[in-house]
């Protein structure tokens, strides 16, 4: 990466901007609102791992462009930076630890320049490092609220949500997204709360920039194809290749399968061949352990999914749990995977509760609900200038403009402190901080790296709590 060039072309002309003798700059980044009250800090961890040394191919390159753009560029401040700093960055960065839930308006990231000479550094690097921390954010939020849902739904119906929760929400976002990158970065973002994910190269993120061995799990699911490539006719044959191929091991207990099953008649499927041809076998494989998965994957989610799991019941049976709620054998479930947004999923639930259904029967795939369908405005992420020192004299910085009070920015320098009372974090002025520990730590200075936070901590500190 460039990051010279990783800007908006209006930072091209910043640096001629700011009053004659400024020294350094201040900025914070926020969540200034959206549709939740709280928000999940996470994703800047790899873009501090990612930064680049500046070299003179960066400079030379932005002339070019900028040149031939029609905007000025700092070349000579460019290649002093470059001089003075070896390709480092001379700035330092504070930011809340990754995995922190606090409400919006709570600075997540503060940063400033350390070199005198460049002031307009600070504001320059906007572009990228937003971008960085604006989406694995509202990912891991939409995800955490997700979670919040479910939960609840699972401790009003199930006999153990914790032992369920985990692995109630499944990743199914990879070819929904804009890049690799958001792949790897959204998929991160939902295994903070989760730990079922299709997403490959969330897996591999998850290894090289927190150290996670593993950081979450799937099963063999079969898809349209591998169905269909059979023919309607053979529809049963299909499935019982899926449950033979996967479920059979060898020290004698079983695995755990998913089969799409709306290939041609959702209904019929389930009736005459999971609850007819091949209940035996799925009961078999169930004795030894295993589960097979029926995933719907078309029409209404709530009306479908209440058809399915009902009829399940009325094939296999099903037992009432220790809060009156109906639960299918532990070797049978569904997953819905289609239509999944956090409204129709506690849609779902609530259908499954008035009809004294349990959420125990039921998981569920996001894909463009999850890592797609959010944008900086969701949380509306942004990063404003708090602080300015002009030949050496400190004064605060803000915008309140009159046509929108909900974008009026924080004045001075910030802290934030964990308030006990309220069992939440809020800012201060750093200058008013006091005793109290802030915080937002150091992170990154100078070009070093300070802080490496692993997976098992981000996964910890986001953690909802039982009331949530």
């Amino acid at each position: 990466m460039n990051l010279i060039l990783a800007t908006d072309s209006y930072k091209a002309s910043h640096w001629l901007q700011y009053p004659p003798g400024t020294q350094f700059v201040s900025s914070y980044i926020e969540s200034r609102g959206g549709p939740f009250n709280e928000v999940v800090f996470f994703g800047l961890q790899p873009w501090l791992q990612d930064l680049v040394t500046l070299r003179e191919r960066d400079i030379i390159d932005a002339e070019e462009v900028f040149a031939a753009h029609g905007l000025p560029f700092n070349a000579a401040g460019w290649r002093d930076l470059l001089k003075r700093w070896d390709g480092k960055l001379p700035i330092e960065i504070q930011a809340l630890k990754e995995g922190t839930v606090a409400p919006p308006g709570t600075p997540m990231v503060q940063l400033r320049n350390t070199d005198p000479r460049f002031p307009w550094l600070t504001s320059y690097i906007e572009t990228a490092l937003v971008r960085a921390i604006w989406y694995p954010s509202t990912v891991a939020t939409i995800s955490r609220e997700a979670k919040k849902v479910i939960y609840r739904y699972l401790q009003e119906t199930s006999d153990d949500p914790d032992a369920e929760i985990l692995f109630k929400l499944h990743d199914f976002g990879a070819r929904g997204v804009s890049s690799s990158e958001s792949a790897t970065l959204g998929g991160m973002a939902h295994l903070v709360n989760f730990m079922g994910t299709d997403t490959v190269e969330a897996l591999i993120g998850a290894r090289r920039y927190y150290r996670e061995p593993m950081a979450g799990f799937s099963i063999p699911a079969a898809e349209h194809s591998t169905i269909t490539a059979w023919g309607e006719d053979q529809e049963v044959n299909a499935h019982a290749m899926m449950i033979d191929t996967f479920m059979n091991k060898e020290n004698g207990k079983s695995g755990m399968v998913a089969s799409v099953s709306d290939s041609y008649n959702i209904y019929r499927t389930v009736e005459s061949i999971w609850c007819g041809a091949l209940k035996d076998k799925v009961e078999r494989y169930g004795e030894r352990g295993g589960m097979v998965i029926v995933r719907p994957d078309s029409g209404d989610p709530i009306n479908v999914t209440y058809g399915v799991v009902t009829r399940l019941m009325d094939g296999f049976g099903a037992r009432t749990n220790s809060k009156g709620y109906k639960v299918l054998p532990p070797y049978i479930r569904i997953i819905q995977g289609d239509g999944c947004t956090l409204e129709s999923i506690g849609q779902m639930l609530e259908n499954f509760k008035k009809n004294g259904i349990s959420a125990s029967n039921i998981a569920f795939g996001m894909g463009g609900g999850l890592l797609q369908k959010c944008d900086r405005d969701t949380l509306r992420f942004a990063m404003k200038a708090n602080e300015i020192t002009v030949n050496g004299e400190t004064r605060d910085v803000w915008k309140a403009p009159n046509t929108d009070s909900t974008k009026v920015s924080k004045k001075g320098r910030q802290a934030v402190v964990y308030n006990s009372v309220t069992d939440t974090y809020e800012a201060v002025r750093e200058d008013c901080l006091g005793h109290r520990r802030n915080e937002m730590e150091m992170v990154y200075k100078d070009g070093l790296f300070f802080r490496e936070q692993t997976f098992a901590d981000v996964r910890l500190r986001a953690a909802i709590r039982i009331n949530a």
